[in-house]
């Protein structure tokens, strides 16, 4: 497997981490869009949140808080941003999972291209029914 995120689980690619347990690693972002951008990176290779086992994805939003409260302890940060994509279409390029703690700083410029769109009422209920028949 050519996967950049397991050579760097199994220390064959140098890293900066910041946490590492049983099920995962935290390590700073070599291509941060903010300073102390932080990914997670689930040991166990998965390919996204579909992939993810249930257990450690039980696991993965409380290790988020905890590793979150860490960096804002040392950066005094004014926001966070968490962010994990699934499939190229939704922004994925490292197609094993991991999850963005993106620090904020007050008018840092940086944009995450979260554009939306207003919805009708009556479009919303149509999309609450199917998805409630699914």
């Amino acid at each position: 497997m050519d996967c950049i995120f397991c050579k760097i689980v199994n220390k064959e690619i140098p890293s900066y981490a910041v946490y590492e347990d049983d099920d995962f690693l935290a390590i700073l972002d070599a291509f941060p869009v903010a300073y102390g951008h932080t990914i997670i990176i689930s040991k166990k290779h998965a390919e996204d949140i579909f992939a993810l086992d249930e257990n450690l994805a039980s696991k993965v939003l409380p290790l988020a808080q905890k590793v979150a409260a860490k960096l804002k302890a040392y950066l005094n940060f004014d926001g966070l941003n968490l962010m994990q994509n699934n499939a190229e279409s939704a922004g994925q390029s490292v197609f094993h999972f991991h999850m963005h703690l993106i620090p904020r700083y007050e008018g840092d410029g940086v944009e995450l291209g979260v554009n939306s769109k207003n919805t009708s009422a009556d479009e919303l209920k149509k999309l609450h029914e199917k998805i409630l028949k699914a």
